[in-house]
Parts: structure tokens; C-alpha cells; sequence
């Protein structure tokens, strides 16, 4: 889970620029097409017309569209494994304080992002026939889980496994609906869904 962020803006016209930033430019502009057109509209094409560039420079530094909207896909969730760790450092420093913060951090910006639910669904459209998304998701979840597992165990959770596996499918369901529509429920019930369903994992406070 996740922004189309700052990051996907469209840029001007090409200029000479480090080759770094170009490359980063053909990244962001990659996202920012999947999240507005869907896969079928991702094209070399469109994603060149987004960055301003030619299409022989995405093909300078890329082997194709797929090897471009991989990374795409691992630039968003760096992105997100950064708000996440940036809601872990502003935390209270309590075991409990720490976790609850981790997990909730997906119903605020960066990760609230209807935008970014729009990208994400065309990442995970590709999962299923694209090997190398199939790797960028199982290790982006994996990591979370990971994660997740280590601040349980901080906070005397046993299970930590199945505590881990049963949160992250809460938050992403929360998610999904907060992104599709806030007008049900707000963040700070997903919130506090969160932190009963947390309950259930974490032996009772003295």
C-alpha cells in the first residue's frame, strides 16, 4: 500500500539534464500515466509525451516499458516504506505508541492518495503475468510484514506472524476504502479500528 506524489509531476519540455534525473523524470512520468490512463493507455508513447522527452531516450535507459513501470513500482513503495519509517521516528518512543503509529501511518499523506490508489491498481494488474512486478510486491510486502513482526514482538505480541499477516490485510482493506470513498468512514476511525483490532493480538496493558 502507499502517493502519486510530488514526484509524478509533469515536467517541460526536454532539456539537457544529468542522466540520473532524466531517468527519475521517465520513472515519475511512468507512474503518473498508469495512475491517470490504466495499463492499457501506458505506452512509450505516453509515457515519453508525460516526461517531455523522445522515445529513444526511454529506450537509452530502459530496456522497454516493463523494465520502466518495475521501477516505477519500487520507486512508489520506497516512497511509502519512507512515510512509514518518518511515522515510526515521530512516534512516542513506547513500544505500543510505535506500532500503533506504523500501522495507522497508511490513513494520512503521503499514503491517503486516491491518485496512488490509481497507480497501484495498475502495479498490481500486472502481478499476475509480469515476473519481475510479482518479485517488487512479494518482497515490498514482505518487508512491511517483517517489519510489522519485529515492533509486535517490541510490544509482547506472541503470534507474531499471523498478528502481522491479520493487520497488514486490515489496513490495506481500510485503505482501499478510505482512497475509493472517505465518505463512509475518515482516518481517524480507520484509526481507531486499527487499534481495537491490535488489541487482540497484544497481551493486556497492566
Amino acid at each position: 500500500m502507499r502517493a502519486v506524489t510530488e514526484g509524478a509531476q509533469r515536467r517541460p519540455a526536454f532539456t539537457r539534464a544529468d542522466p540520473e534525473i532524466r531517468r527519475q523524470d521517465l520513472v515519475a512520468a511512468a507512474e503518473a500515466v498508469l495512475a491517470r490512463e490504466g495499463v492499457g493507455g501506458t505506452s512509450v508513447r505516453t509515457i515519453c509525451a508525460e516526461a517531455g522527452v523522445s522515445p529513444g531516450l526511454l529506450r537509452h535507459y530502459f530496456e522497454g516499458v516493463d523494465e520502466l513501470i518495475a521501477c516505477a513500482y519500487e520507486a512508489v513503495s520506497q516512497r511509502i516504506d519512507t512515510a512509514l519509517e518518518a511515522a515510526l521516528a515521530a512516534a512516542p518512543p513506547t513500544p505500543r505508541a510505535r506500532l500503533l503509529a506504523y500501522l495507522t501511518a497508511s490513513f494520512a499523506p503521503p499514503v491517503l492518495d486516491p491518485n496512488l490508489l490509481a497507480a497501484w491498481i495498475g502495479f498490481w494488474s500486472l502481478v499476475k503475468t509480469k515476473p519481475p512486478m510479482a518479485a517488487i510486491h512479494a518482497a515490498s510486502y514482505a518487508d512491511f510484514r517483517a517489519r510489522l513482526e519485529r515492533l509486535l514482538a517490541d510490544a509482547g505480541a506472541r503470534e507474531t506472524r499471523q498478528a502481522a499477516i491479520a493487520l497488514t490485510a486490515t489496513v490495506d482493506g481500510l485503505w482501499l476504502e478510505l482512497c475509493l470513498d472517505p465518505a463512509t468512514f475518515g482516518p481517524d476511525e480507520a484509526a481507531r479500528i486499527i487499534a481495537r483490532a491490535l488489541e487482540a493480538w497484544l497481551p493486556r496493558e497492566a
